[in-house]
């Protein structure tokens, strides 16, 4: 498996937007080809600050994904909310835990 960790600073009551928006893509049924999931953690010392984890099944897939229209798009909707663009840590999924 392959992914990224994102952190994201928000813009101060832009956070509650985000994930509003980010629950309406799923409705609608945005499709990742290769996704296994997407995680997204609000720290709690700052309400402000998240981590957002992406995990596909291999790295041809979350490439593929990155490098879609539809996830520029989406990349463009999220920067409303930020206060600067994320930093991504992408790599190799070595372990996996239950």
């Amino acid at each position: 498996m392959y992914g990224t960790v994102a952190r994201m600073k928000f813009k101060p009551g832009m956070a509650q937007k985000f994930t509003e928006m980010i629950e309406q893509q799923e409705d609608q049924g945005r499709t990742r080809p290769g996704s296994v999931g997407i995680y997204v953690y609000q720290m709690d010392k700052d309400p402000n600050e998240f981590y957002m984890t992406v995990i596909f099944e291999n790295k041809e897939a979350y490439v593929a994904n990155a490098n879609s229209p539809e996830q520029h798009e989406q990349y463009l909707q999220y920067m409303q909310f930020l206060e600067s663009e994320p930093e991504w840590h992408d790599g190799e999924i070595v372990w996996q835990g239950a």
